[in-house]
């Protein structure tokens, strides 16, 4: 990872003030989330911001937001309780700045079955794709969408609980793997072809990445764990191709208000046609993740890119 040597000037040291770096809460994620406002905390500090990192569990977030001690939050928590509009809503009725998208988005791209409601209703482009609550769905379901499927829990993270499957037998037992994390489980049509990401900061999108992995998919061990993932930078698309992944991802982000800092994740077909996924407003900091490689291919240093996001909160509080 690198930690350039970055550094702000005192006068912007001065306007951040004193900040919290929120990671871990209760999720399943909290691991990952750990490792995330570990790197963070570091590269801010290094770069000279006062800041620290505070594990929050329980009502700790409550606690943390009432005690005065802060004067922003750089939210690195991941999953339920941190990413989906829960932490956003205590920071903002405590007046607190802090980083990426408001409630609204937050809780939005949480929940990738309602993610999904707004891509279809604003036309933009997403697999065809079916709730499941009950195991005797399964049939109908098979029926109505054409295998293989993707089945994942719709209010999860890290590619928790996500499945491939090619028959009735295969998506009943997914199902029943799946709802173990949420009750509401959304089951859609696979896209087999390049996967891609596109990180967001600001108004602008970086290069995107393209995936390849050994795994049937970019699984949460392809993610974190494993060293035989491939990220293609630059991607493989020519540069027309790659601009309309970009627009694509940047439209995508604005339809779901999201702000600050994001990823979308994106398949593209056989056909060359490019399909959302599901955006991330709190993507992961770690040494695999995907947002830090996209900003060091134009220059962007961990250190100086955590600052930036955090920079959004003088913006958001002028």
């Amino acid at each position: 990872m690198d930690n350039s040597g970055f550094r702000i000037d005192e006068k912007t040291r001065q306007a951040l003030g004193r900040v919290a770096v929120v990671m871990g809460g209760d999720s399943a994620e909290r691991t990952i989330s750990l490792k995330t406002g570990q790197a963070v905390t570091q590269a801010l500090q290094s770069a000279g911001v006062d800041a620290e990192g505070v594990d929050v569990q329980g009502r700790d977030l409550l606690e943390l937001a009432a005690a005065g001690r802060y004067d922003r939050c750089f939210i690195a928590l991941h999953g339920r309780g941190g990413e989906d509009g829960t932490a956003q809503a205590i920071l903002e009725q405590a007046g607190l700045p802090y980083t990426g998208s408001g409630v609204l988005a937050s809780a939005l791209a949480m929940d990738k079955l309602r993610t999904k409601y707004v891509f279809a209703g604003a036309g933009l482009p997403t697999p065809a794709f079916r709730l499941m609550t009950d195991i005797g769905q399964a049939a109908g379901i098979m029926d109505a969408l054409n295998p293989p499927l993707s089945v994942k829990p719709s209010r999860e993270g890290s590619s928790i609980g996500v499945f491939k499957v090619s028959s009735q037998a295969e998506l009943e037992e997914a199902f029943r793997e799946a709802c173990a994390h949420d009750p509401q489980v959304l089951v859609e049509e696979w896209i087999e072809g390049g996967e891609y990401t596109v990180s967001i900061l600001g108004s602008e999108a970086l290069p995107a990445i393209g995936l390849t992995t050994d795994h049937a998919f970019y699984d949460f061990e392809a993610k974190y764990l494993s060293d035989d993932t491939n990220y293609l930078l630059p991607c493989g698309l020519d540069e027309p191709q790659e601009q309309a992944l970009k627009e694509l991802s940047l439209e995508a982000f604005r339809i779901l208000d999201a702000s600050g800092w994001g990823r979308v994740d994106v398949m593209r077909d056989g056909e060359g046609r490019f399909w959302l996924l599901e955006i991330n407003t709190i993507p992961g900091m770690t040494d695999h993740s995907l947002v830090p490689m996209a900003a060091k291919a134009v220059g962007i240093g961990f250190n100086e890119l955590s600052v930036r996001i955090l920079m959004q909160t003088l913006e958001d509080s002028q």
